[in-house]
């Protein structure tokens, strides 16, 4: 059973005879090109669900557009992979605030797929209901090496790249998953993470359908008094979130409301303790951190209910090797890098995707991490999140950790980012964004200090924003910090 926010349910039966119908009609809408690429401008609806499997259904690729860069963004990657056409809908695109026309203009035909529903009569669906009861075939096959769908890095760090993972790689996630996590029959899995992200599009969508199991598709994950209500009314058993959002999730949430969750999962940014502490003493939930990338389908670690760790990210899935490459520096730990039949195709940015083929099949993670001696990994932070001050390694990640943790005594909402700008005494200089005037230079270094960080880890200058700048999965936008910290510094 799949059901959205429309409150709209389909068997899978239903659900595949709704995909053929709408395979049929929109066969004739879409080109011919060679790529066979396909956008798809939708939200976590079972709207989206019937386009991708549809486009699956007719051999194309899905391209699945992250809508939450802004305009000009969704414009730049759909140009890269080619798109000639995008699917989407108007009452998406009405609260977006986009113009069709702006797409017309750059070449990209829209096919708003509410008007392909429409062209269906009810005389079709009961044939091709019928058909499907009495020969239910349910799938098509394809090459397990082609490309199933295009995704969009998040772009916290850099421009967005385009990742190209093919039937096998998001197959063997499913199964690397299910081999470490009892999914059991009965589960509802309860999906806000947006489809436009790996996370919520393989683990979040396409494993319950793999599996089987009930899923509910909700919208946003930015509803923090709506979803514990939602989650709720559907007796969701598992859930998948980030820490920012679990954090909102927790303020806002009676402790009932999350009674039937028997496994919750947080992944993208690193887990902290205050959460991981709220949801256990509020609702005798333990949330479960995992470790993954859009290039890997996108789990590589996960801890389990059988045999969790906190402060890690559980132990790395089977079927994937890794292997740790030494940085100058960065005292323990190392480099991470992976391979596995989840790992990539490669990149449709071409210099990317050159760098990565080069690693003959082992894709670099470009994370500090450690791993104990049960297996159980420890990520440091990106190596893009270490800044070089005095020669040293410094990472800002352990620095903005520390400091969210001491200074959640202003309040859940208070929230501090640490990022660095260059400097000519000392290679670069550690800078200090938050959202609340409460957070004063000299107690961020007393902090510091008395968690005994060395003094090349105290920041220089602290900056104060209305709010931090976020992507569309909860993380910090590192990216639009910097520019943000460069306006400020600007003005002064």
């Amino acid at each position: 059973m799949i059901e959205d926010i429309n409150r709209k349910k389909l068997s899978y039966r239903s659900l595949f005879t709704a995909v053929d119908l709408f395979s049929e009609k929109l066969k004739f809408l879409i080109s011919s090109t060679q790529s066979k690429r396909v956008g798809i401008l939708l939200p976590n609806t079972i709207g989206f669900v019937v386009s991708i499997l549809g486009l699956w259904r007719l051999g194309n690729v899905p391209v699945v557009l992250n809508y939450s860069l802004g305009m000009d963004s969704i414009i730049s990657c759909a140009q890269l992979a080619g798109l000639k056409e995008i699917l989407t809908a108007r009452k998406f695109l009405d609260r977006l605030g986009i113009n069709p026309d702006k797409f017309v203009k750059n070449g990209i035909n829209i096919i708003f797929v509410e008007d392909i529903a429409e062209s269906i009569n009810w005389v079709k669906k009961v044939v091709m209901l019928i058909k499907k009861t009495i020969r239910p075939k349910l799938c098509v096959e394809a090459d397990p090496d082609s490309t199933a769908v295009i995704l969009y890095t998040s772009g916290s760090e850099s421009v967005p790249k385009g990742v190209e993972l093919s039937h096998k790689n998001i197959l063997a996630n499913i199964r690397q998953l299910i081999l470490s996590v009892d999914v059991v029959d009965s589960d509802r899995m309860f999906t806000a993470l947006p489809v436009f992200h790996s996370f919520g599009l393989v683990l979040g969508t396409i494993l319950p359908l793999v599996r089987g199991i009930y899923v509910f598709l909700y919208p946003t994950p930015l509803h923090y008094g709506m979803i514990p209500v939602a989650l709720y009314d559907v007796q969701g058993t598992i859930l998948l979130s980030t820490n920012t959002f679990l954090k909102a999730y927790g303020r806002k949430a009676h402790p009932a409301d999350f009674r039937s969750l028997r496994l919750v999962f947080a992944g993208a940014e690193k887990l902290q303790e205050t959460t991981f502490i709220l949801w256990a003493k509020k609702f005798g939930v333990r949330v479960l951190e995992g470790y993954g990338v859009t290039e890997c389908s996108p789990c590589i670690s996960v801890n389990t209910p059988m045999d969790p760790r906190f402060g890690t990210a559980g132990r790395i899935l089977p079927g994937i090797d890794y292997r740790l490459e030494k940085v100058d520096g960065v005292e323990s730990g190392g480099r991470l890098l992976v391979r596995g039949d989840n790992v990539m195709k490669g990149y449709l940015n071409i210099n990317d995707n050159a760098r990565f083929q080069a690693l003959g099949g082992w894709y670099d993670t470009g994370d500090i991490v450690e791993v104990d001696e049960d297996g159980f990994v420890k990520i440091c932070g990106r190596l893009k999140r270490f800044a070089k001050v005095g020669g040293e390694m410094v990472s800002l990640a352990r620095i903005e950790d520390a400091l969210n943790e001491e200074f959640l005594r202003y309040g859940q909402k208070l929230e501090i980012a640490v990022t660095s700008i260059q400097d000519s005494e000392k290679g670069e200089r550690i800078i200090v964004v938050a959202n609340s005037k409460k957070v004063l230079l000299e107690d961020v270094r007393r902090v510091l200090r008395t968690k005994q960080f060395p003094s090349l880890y105290f920041p220089r200058e602290i900056y104060y924003v209305k709010e931090i700048p976020k992507l569309g999965t909860g993380k910090p936008d590192y990216r639009s910090l910097m520019e943000l910290v460069k306006t400020l510094r600007d003005k002064e």
